[in-house]
């Protein structure tokens, strides 16, 4: 048990540091922050538009072309990532899927740009 003991210790020792740390980083953030809100600060800034409006108002579909966007390259991303991990271990079926995946992605980041969605006017 002792033998068993001593193996867990480094991993506890991390897990009580990291604990304590957070606790610490929470509390002088709670303690310490400056609370003076402004009618700038609190204004919608991410979707265009105040969030308690009516349903049926007209909104800008720029913000969401470039939100999908960004899920999209963000996405791209997190499939690259492990498939240039482990790029010396796969095979070619493997390397040309990826080769066709990034082709789509390709076209319709080109389709956008021809549509003009990345221009902020």
């Amino acid at each position: 048990m002792e033998f068993l003991l001593s193996e867990y210790l480094p991993i506890m020792i991390f897990l009580g540091l990291a604990i304590v740390l957070g606790a610490v980083l929470i509390l002088a953030a709670a303690v310490l922050a400056v609370r003076n809100p402004d009618p700038e600060k609190v204004s919608a800034y991410e979707c265009g538009f105040n969030a308690f409006d009516d349903a049926r108002m007209k909104f800008d579909v720029r913000f969401y072309l470039v939100s999908i966007l960004f899920i999209i390259f963000d996405l791209e991303v997190a499939f690259l990532f492990p498939w240039a991990v482990a790029f010396q271990h796969i095979s070619m079926t493997a390397f040309w899927s990826m080769m066709v995946f990034l082709l789509v992605l390709t076209a319709g980041f080109a389709y956008e740009w021809k549509k003009g969605a990345l221009d902020w006017q």
